[in-house]
């Protein structure tokens, strides 16, 4: 049952309702910038891979009130169809940012809700710098409130049901709702909360997409408008029979929903990808890297490559039938190329050149339970024998990018730059950089039109 002697709505509606106002120290409010930068570079380089495009055509013909953008088109619809657009493109591929101790893409569902809503509002950059923070906070402690893993035991897909929450709060936030109006939003939210782990089954991104990104920032945007037009649910979701947390977890602790709300921000502890490809391969590229800058390492002096990762992670990136993820491929291409690129991680053609696929064969990836207990998380063993005989070994046990090793703002910049350039040209990249750089002082995230637009 869930742990709790009271109920914590009280203290959780108090917090939602004034988290618009509420200081927030400038180390938070600067990577909550970096996040949004980097899960919008994820938006606009979705633009250019299937499930971005799929969900581009799919709005283009739904119509819908001129309220908000879709990013990286001219589409301007309504609030909620450009969050299950956006969403989509935030998640179309491997991008996006991720926060590991919760279970959770918060990116791709709550910055999408946020900016539609802050469209639809008109409100302005710091408005929607603060919902996102917030709803990062409400989305990562609504899945340690459940417990990841036992989420995932159950069949509970962690990313779209703290997506949704996540999203509900800061589509929330910007509609600013009274106290008591964000109970019935809660209960809004939790009552669309869904989704299933069947999502790695999914050849073409498409479901996982729209699971992880679409959907979600649907759900936030849909429970603010509903309440903005007086919509009433239950009293308080999380406490009495069948509540929420009963729902989705046999042993739910409901205090973890507000534990050191507005002194431990969850936006610190979210991972910011340095490499365009499943999490699962970002600590394993690293060690190939730097065996390849340490020993002038190349394609043509591999004997073979054996790879260890925690079990889960290995059996996510073993030889998939998408590139970027894919650690066999995404090796191949690195050692091929000299060095990884958003481009060499997506091609489907190049998973098929003969160069690759030679590589390939000289690989193997390993479940290690060893590394499954090992802490910190996602550690990655690489072990290269050379033709010449040689053994270069790495084992990585954290690498950049992790919430406990966060990339710098130019660094994110830099990679923001990769993304962005091929679709909107250099000046356009500089300008939207910039503006992001300064969110806080925007007018109107309205203004931002021109520079995310086709």
């Amino acid at each position: 049952m869930a742990t709790a002697t009271s109920s914590v709505t009280p203290d959780l509606i108090r917090y939602l309702a004034h988290a618009a106002t509420s200081p927030v120290p400038p180390p938070v409010l600067a990577k909550a910038k970096n996040h949004i930068l980097d899960t919008i570079a994820a938006m606009i380089s979705g633009t250019t891979i299937k499930p971005g495009q799929f969900a581009l055509r799919y709005i283009a013909q739904l119509g819908g009130n001129p309220e908000a953008q879709v990013v990286g088109s001219r589409i301007v619809t309504s609030a909620i169809n450009a969050a299950i657009a956006n969403g989509m493109l935030a998640h179309s591929d491997e991008t996006d940012d991720s926060n590991g101790s919760a279970g959770l893409h918060p990116g791709c569902a709550i910055i999408p809700a946020a900016l539609a809503m802050a469209e639809r509002e008109s409100a302005g950059g710091e408005a929607f710098l603060r919902a996102v923070i917030l709803g990062y906070d409400i989305g990562s402690r609504t899945n340690k409130a459940l417990g990841r893993d036992a989420m995932r035991k159950r069949n509970h897909l962690p990313f779209s049901i703290g997506g949704t929450m996540g999203a509900t709060a800061a589509a929330g936030s910007i509609a600013r709702l009274n106290e008591e109006q964000f109970r019935h939003l809660l209960s809004c939210g939790a009552q669309q909360a869904s989704g299933v782990m069947t999502y790695a089954r999914d050849t073409e991104h498409i479901e996982k997409a729209f699971i992880f990104g679409g959907m979600p920032a649907r759900n936030g945007v849909t429970a603010a408008t509903l309440l903005q037009n007086g919509y009433t649910g239950v009293y308080d979701v999380f406490a009495g029979d069948g509540n929420f947390l009963l729902a989705y977890a046999e042993a739910a602790d409901a205090r973890e929903l507000t534990a050191e709300l507005g002194s431990r921000y969850e936006v610190m502890l979210t991972n910011i990808k340095k490499y365009c490809v499943g999490f699962p391969i970002q600590s394993a590229i690293e060690g190939l890297l730097t065996l390849m800058a340490e020993h002038q390492l190349k394609a043509d002096q591999v004997e073979k490559i054996a790879v260890r990762l925690p079990e889960s992670g290995a059996h996510t990136v073993n030889d998939r039938e998408m590139p970027d993820i894919n650690l066999q491929y995404v090796f191949a291409v690195t050692l091929l190329d000299g060095r990884l690129t958003f481009e060499a991680a997506h091609s489907f053609e190049r998973m098929k050149d003969a160069k690759v696929l030679e590589l390939k064969k000289k690989m193997t990836l390993t479940g290690d339970p060893e590394l499954t207990r090992a802490r910190p998380e996602h550690q990655a063993i690489v072990q290269v024998t050379t033709r010449d005989g040689r053994q270069l070994d790495k084992r990585v046990t954290t690498f950049k990018g992790k919430s406990e090793s966060p990339l710098t703002t130019p660094e994110v910049e830099e990679k923001a730059d990769e993304l962005l350039e091929p679709v909107l040209g250099k000046a356009r990249t500089r300008q939207l950089i910039d503006a992001i750089s300064k969110l806080e002082t925007l007018a109107s995230m309205r203004d931002l039109r021109p520079l995310l637009s086709a």
